[in-house]
């Protein structure tokens, strides 16, 4: 099945989450850290920005035919700098609900434009990633999965150092 590393990466996502408060999934673990929410903010905005790709490239009749890349490794390669504006995240004020549902409408989007392609084009177009070069769109789908698994080792450190970091300033707040 096509999506199902992506599912069960997005099920430990959701996991993770689990019990923090709105607060917490909003604070920063240190000032140029993403908070949690950042971090599935740029998931969302990322498998939305692919999933757009993916469809234009399906209507791009110059679009061009790539060699299936090794594609392991495409969810380390992707610096904060590297990153399309449109999948930077903000600063605005997100409830881990808000959150929730944002990244369930954007993988609906991405089922939604795998299922109204043509599979045969899916291996016939491509489109460049910013390391490894044109990827043929069917490898795209795969690439979501490998890039919030990444994304997940950053969102349990995110959430290790705010549990430390608030465990110390409750401490430094008894202590006074």
């Amino acid at each position: 099945m096509t999506f199902e590393g992506n599912h069960k990466v997005r099920r430990k996502i959701y996991q993770v989450i689990d019990g923090l408060t709105d607060k917490e999934f909003n604070r920063k673990p240190l000032e140029h850290d993403w908070s949690p929410k950042q971090i599935l903010e740029h998931l969302t905005l990322m498998e939305t920005y692919i999933a757009a790709k993916i469809a234009a490239e399906l209507k791009n009749k110059q679009s061009q035919r790539a060699s299936k890349k090794l594609i392991v490794l495409s969810g380390s390669l992707m610096m904060k700098e590297d990153l399309p504006e449109a999948t930077k995240p903000t600063d605005e004020f997100k409830t881990v609900l808000e959150m929730k549902e944002e990244l369930h409408n954007s993988r609906i989007y991405l089922l939604d434009v795998y299922d109204g392609s043509c599979k045969d084009l899916l291996r016939e177009k491509s489109f460049g990633h910013p390391s490894l070069g044109l990827i043929p769109l069917e490898q795209w789908f795969p690439i979501v999965g490998l890039y919030e698994k990444c994304h997940l080792k950053l969102l349990k450190k995110a959430i290790g150092e705010l549990r430390i970091h608030g465990l110390a300033s409750e401490m430094n707040t008894d202590a006074h």
